[in-house]
Formats: C-alpha cells, sequence, structure tokens
C-alpha cells in the first residue's frame, strides 16, 4: 500500500473520532444532538473531507434540521480539529447523510413482510 493512501486512511479514521466527540461535547446545536459519524472521506490531497453521518429519527424534517445544524457548526468542528489533528491543513468538512442505515432497516421490513407469507 502506497504511503500516500495509508495516511488518507488513517486521517480519515483521526478525523472521525474526533468529529464524534466534539459534536459530544463541544457542539451545543440541539440539532445535532442524535447525530452520529459513520464514516469519514477525505481526498488524497487532503483539501476536503466527506462525513457521512446518522440520525436515530427516520423522519426527513429532522434529517434537514440535523444537516442544518452541522453545516451551522463546522466552522467550530474545523477550528476544534484543527487544535487536536497534527496536519497542516484542515480539510474542507462537507456533511452527506448516510444512507446505509435507513436501507438496512427497509430491507429487513421486506424481508419480515416476505417471511409473514
Amino acid at each position: 500500500m502506497p504511503q500516500g493512501h495509508y495516511r488518507v486512511g488513517r486521517l480519515s479514521q483521526e478525523v472521525q473520532r474526533e468529529v464524534n466527540d466534539i459534536l459530544l461535547k463541544r457542539v451545543r446545536d440541539p440539532r445535532v444532538q442524535d447525530v452520529t459519524v459513520t464514516g469519514v472521506d477525505v481526498t488524497g490531497d487532503l483539501q476536503q473531507a466527506k462525513i457521512y453521518y446518522s440520525i436515530y429519527s427516520d423522519l426527513a424534517s429532522d434529517g434537514q434540521k440535523a444537516q442544518a445544524g452541522l453545516e451551522a457548526s463546522s466552522g467550530l468542528i474545523r477550528r476544534e480539529l484543527g487544535q487536536r489533528l497534527t496536519t497542516y491543513k484542515i480539510p474542507e468538512l462537507l456533511f452527506e447523510r448516510d444512507k446505509s442505515v435507513q436501507y438496512g432497516d427497509h430491507i429487513e421490513e421486506l424481508l419480515r413482510g416476505l417471511n409473514k407469507d
């Protein structure tokens, strides 16, 4: 594995751990209370980090509120990351809802429906 890929993977893990911690301890916005970071993709040039998150609620309105809360808190999160990470440049943060949890629930529901028949 080339060293660049190792560094990106390590940074992705570190960003995920730190953002979860920052959301839990530093962000006071009630819209992001139930947000959990499920994954992070950092670009090869370390300029951007796409942060995938899930929330406990299935409601679309809660998803929109969480997205708005994360975007409003991105400056604080990025500033905190700057203090915690040992990288020269802190990547720009982009938030995207992880739909895999919802998809898994949907598949489970379909399977339960098949088992009833």
